[in-house]
């Protein structure tokens, strides 16, 4: 791929499959519906504004620097978390679907274009539908590529955890 293309990738029809109504959590995906006292701009304003980012991704006591984020198909993430006793690991990643107040859709199998990262472990979406009262309609979705990943993640709290990141972001949103 060129230097400043950007990747098309057409997911659409991938989502529809696994966008069925359900449980929770099902076969490798974890699914989270909230709705929202606040508008779809707004809530992408705090996903893509770094210094709002930073306050409601990653539940408390652990912290994340967004590093880098390229808000456009193909565009690169790059995640630094923290816990409060200084460990911590780095995430790389890829956009594969970004349209701005309404979805997005990452991944961490590749790194940027199509260069492998070195583990992938999950697709992650999250999509934002206005509900014309001034809520929104929050989805996220994290699909995970094997159940040992899902069975993992589900042990160490990663429901738990984007749940707790989920109320941050309600409380940002009371006062941005």
């Amino acid at each position: 791929m060129k230097a400043g293309a950007r990747l098309r990738i057409n997911w659409k029809n991938y989502w529809q499959i696994h966008n069925q109504k359900g449980s929770l959590m099902s076969e490798r995906t974890i699914k989270i519906e909230r709705i929202m006292k606040a508008s779809p701009e707004r809530i992408w304003h705090c996903w893509s504004e770094p210094k709002l980012f930073e306050q409601w991704y990653c539940p408390k006591p652990w912290a994340v620097k967004l590093m880098l984020q390229e808000l456009h198909n193909g565009g690169k993430l790059h995640l630094k978390f923290e816990g409060p006793d200084g460990a911590g690991f780095e995430k790389h990643g890829l956009i594969l679907e970004c349209i701005p107040n309404k979805k997005m859709i990452f991944t961490d199998a590749f790194t940027e274009a199509w260069e492998p990262s070195s583990r992938a472990l999950h697709v992650i979406s999250f999509e934002l539908e206005g509900l014309g009262d001034g809520t929104t309609k929050y989805i996220t979705k994290t699909k995970y590529w094997n159940i040992e990943d899902f069975e993992e993640q589900t042990k160490n709290g990663y429901l738990q955890g984007t749940n707790m990141a989920l109320n941050q972001l309600e409380a940002l949103l009371q006062i941005v």
